[in-house]
C-alpha cells in the first residue's frame, strides 16, 4: 500500500515539475519576445508606426532671383501652394466637390472626377495662394464639425485634402525682357531664355518635411522639416532695364510699322562685352503662359540666322586693310555690274563706271567694289578673317538657343563664293554675332565675347562679379582706327544712313539690306534690313545693332533700321552721360581728285 502511495506522489511531483518547467519555458519565451520587441526591433516598429501616423512630402526649393545690373528684379519666385488629394480618404466626393470647387474657380462637375477613385495622390490645383488653401481648410473643417455634432458618423466626414508648399515664377518686367529671360515649364525647370541657359545655377535643391496624418489631412502645426530646401543661386545680368525699355519700345514700333516678321535691338559695351539691352519683337507676356507658343519663345537675336549683306562688307574691307592690300584712299574703278563665271553681280542702283576710293565704296555700299577688294584678298585670307571675327561659332553669351551661324570651309566654296561672300552673302550670322564684329572694330581690334551675366548673389545677399572676359586681337589698333573713320562716311549726307546721325556726336556704322533665304521655297524671298553702329566714333563707348526681318514694302537698312539706332543710341549716350565730341577734322576722301562725289542711293546689301 505504501508503495502505491509513494508511486502516486512521485507521479504528482513529476507532473508539477513538468508544469513548472513548461511555465518557465513560456515565461522565457515571453521574456525573449519582450526583449525582441523592446530592444532588438523597437526602432523598426517605431518607424512603422511613424509611417502609418505620419507622411513625408517634398519641400520645394525656390529658384534664384534674376536681377538687372542695378538690382531691379526681372524674375522671382513667389510662395504658392499645390493642393493634392488622397481619393481613398474622400468619403463623400459629391459633397466635397460642391464645397471645394467654387473656391478653386471650378464647377463641381469638373472637380468630381479628380477626387473620386482609388488613387492615393492626385494634384487638383497648382500654385494657388495661401488664402485659397485657408478657405478650403476652413470650409472642410466647419463641415466636419457639423457632421460630428449631428452624429452622422465618420463615413460622412470629408478628408484627404493635402497642401504642399510651392512657388510660382513671377516676372515683374512682363514682356519687356521676355525673349531674353524666358520662362520655366510646369516642372519648374527653365524652358527658354536665361531661365534655361542658366537653369543649373538658378535651380535650388528640394528638401523634405513630415506631417502628422489626421485621417488623411495635415494636422495643423505638425509639419516638421527633415531636410531643409536650398534656394537656387540668384544672378545679376548686365541688362539695364531703362535701356531695355527704350530698345523694346523702339523695335516694337519699327516691326509694327514695317509689318515685319521680327526685329531685334542689341546694345553692347565693346570693351567688356556686357549687353545692356537685348530686345526682340514680337514679344510675349511670361506671366500668361496659356498664350505662349513655341514660335514666340524663340529669341531672334541668337536663334535666327541670316545672310548679313552689306554689314558683312566691313570684314572684307578690314581684312584687306590689315593685310595691306589697300588703304582708305585706294582708288578702284567700280562698274555697275561684273560677270564672274556664269553669274552677273551688280550694285542696286544703275550707275556709270566710277572711280571710287575704298572709303566711298564702303559709304555707298558698292557690291562690285567689295568684290574687287575680295579678289585682292583671296579665298583663304577672307575665310580666315571671317573666322577670327567669330563667324561660324557661338559667342558663348549664355543666351539660350544661340546658333553658331553658317560658314562653309573653303574646300566647299564654288566659283562664285568669293565674290558673293565679299559683299556679305553666302554665309549666315546671328544678330549677336554681327554686333560682336562691330564691337571688335570699336574696341581697337580686340574681340571680347558678348555676355549677359554680370555676377551672382549668394544667400546672404553678397554679390560676386563674374570673371572678366579676356579679349582676342583680330585687327591692329591702326586698322581699327582707319575703319572707324571710314565708317563715319556711312552716316554722312553722301552715305547710306544719314538717318542714323546724332547731333553733337560722331557716329560710325554700316547699313545692310540682304536678301533673305527661305527654307520654305528654297529660294530668296524678302529682305533683312540692318544698321549697326557705335558712338562716339573717335572713342566708342557703346555699340547698337538693329535688325528687322522681312519688312513689307520699304526694306532699306538705312531707312528702317537707322532711325531705331538713332533713338536707342541717343538715349544711351545721354543716360550714361557721355560728353558730345567735336566733328572729325579730316575724313578720308570719298572720290577721286577730279570728280566730286555725289549722293548715292543705298546699294543692295
Amino acid at each position: 500500500m505504501k508503495n502505491l502511495e509513494l508511486t502516486h506522489q512521485q507521479l504528482v511531483q513529476e507532473r508539477i515539475r513538468k508544469i513548472v518547467a513548461f511555465a518557465l519555458i513560456v515565461l522565457l519565451l515571453f521574456a525573449l519576445r519582450l526583449i525582441d520587441l523592446q530592444a532588438i526591433r523597437a526602432s523598426g516598429y517605431v518607424d512603422r508606426a511613424q509611417n502609418e501616423l505620419t507622411k513625408s512630402a517634398t519641400l520645394l526649393a525656390p529658384r534664384g532671383t534674376i536681377y538687372d545690373v542695378n538690382g531691379v528684379e526681372l524674375a522671382r519666385s513667389v510662395s504658392a501652394i499645390n493642393i493634392a488629394v488622397d481619393q481613398m480618404l474622400i468619403n463623400d466626393p459629391l459633397t466635397a466637390a460642391n464645397l471645394v470647387a467654387p473656391i478653386l474657380g471650378m464647377t463641381p462637375d469638373q472637380l468630381l472626377p479628380q477626387i473620386t477613385g482609388t488613387k492615393r495622390y492626385v494634384i487638383i490645383a497648382k500654385d494657388v495662394t495661401p488664402a485659397i488653401w485657408e478657405k478650403i481648410y476652413t470650409v472642410v473643417s466647419n463641415y466636419n464639425k457639423t457632421v460630428m455634432a449631428q452624429k452622422k458618423g465618420i463615413s460622412k466626414r470629408i478628408s484627404g485634402f493635402i497642401p504642399e508648399r510651392s512657388y510660382i515664377r513671377d516676372y515683374p518686367s512682363g514682356s519687356l525682357t521676355a525673349s531674353l529671360i524666358g520662362i520655366i515649364n510646369d516642372a519648374g525647370v527653365g524652358a527658354s531664355g536665361v531661365e534655361s541657359s542658366l537653369n543649373p545655377m538658378l535651380s535650388g535643391v528640394n528638401g523634405e518635411y513630415r506631417y502628422a496624418n489626421g485621417r488623411g489631412s495635415i494636422i495643423p502645426g505638425s509639419q516638421e522639416v527633415q531636410v531643409e530646401a536650398k534656394s537656387g543661386t540668384s544672378i545679376r545680368l548686365t541688362i539695364d532695364q531703362d535701356v531695355q525699355w527704350v530698345a523694346q519700345n523702339a523695335i516694337n514700333q519699327a516691326v509694327s510699322s514695317s509689318r515685319a516678321k521680327s526685329g531685334t535691338v542689341i546694345v553692347m559695351d565693346p570693351k567688356t562685352g556686357h549687353i545692356l539691352a537685348q530686345a526682340s519683337a514680337p514679344t510675349f507676356d511670361p506671366n500668361s503662359t496659356k498664350k505662349i507658343t513655341l514660335d514666340t519663345l524663340n529669341n531672334p537675336a541668337v536663334q535666327e540666322v541670316y545672310e548679313p549683306g552689306s554689314t558683312g562688307k566691313v570684314i572684307t574691307v578690314a581684312a584687306a586693310l590689315e593685310e595691306q592690300k589697300i588703304t582708305p584712299n585706294t582708288v578702284f574703278t567700280v562698274p555697275y555690274s561684273m560677270k564672274i563665271y556664269d553669274r552677273t553681280f551688280s550694285d542696286h542702283e544703275k550707275h556709270p563706271t566710277e572711280q571710287m576710293t575704298t572709303t566711298k565704296l564702303l559709304a555707298v555700299s558698292s557690291n562690285t567694289g567689295s568684290i574687287k577688294i575680295g579678289q585682292l584678298l583671296g579665298k583663304d585670307k577672307l575665310y580666315n578673317y571671317l573666322s577670327k571675327f567669330g563667324i561660324g561659332e557661338s559667342t558663348n553669351s549664355k543666351i539660350a538657343g544661340e546658333s553658331a551661324g553658317i560658314l562653309h570651309p573653303v574646300k566647299d566654296w564654288s566659283g562664285v563664293s568669293l565674290p558673293t561672300i565679299s559683299f556679305g552673302q553666302g554665309y549666315s550670322v546671328t544678330a549677336l554675332q554681327s554686333t560682336s564684329v562691330f564691337a571688335t572694330i570699336a574696341n581697337n581690334g580686340i574681340k571680347v565675347n558678348p555676355t549677359i551675366l554680370a555676377g551672382v548673389v549668394d544667400q546672404s545677399g553678397r554679390y560676386t562679379p563674374a570673371k572678366k572676359v579676356e579679349g582676342v586681337r583680330v585687327l591692329s589698333d591702326e586698322t581699327a582706327a582707319k575703319m572707324r573713320l571710314m565708317m563715319e562716311g556711312v552716316v554722312s549726307k553722301t552715305g547710306t544712313a544719314p538717318t542714323a546721325a546724332i547731333s553733337g556726336y560722331r557716329v560710325a556704322g554700316k547699313t545692310g539690306t540682304a536678301q533673305r533665304y527661305s527654307t520654305a521655297c528654297g529660294c530668296y524671298s524678302g529682305y533683312t534690313a540692318t544698321f549697326i553702329g557705335f558712338a562716339p566714333a573717335d572713342a566708342p563707348k557703346y555699340v547698337v545693332s538693329v535688325t528687322i526681318q522681312d519688312p513689307k514694302g520699304m526694306h532699306w537698312g538705312g531707312v528702317l533700321a537707322g532711325p531705331v539706332f538713332k533713338k536707342v543710341m541717343s538715349f544711351v549716350l545721354q543716360n550714361e552721360k557721355v560728353k558730345p565730341t567735336a566733328p572729325a577734322k579730316n575724313l578720308f576722301a570719298q572720290g577721286d581728285a577730279n570728280k566730286k562725289p555725289k549722293k548715292q542711293p543705298e546699294k543692295n546689301q
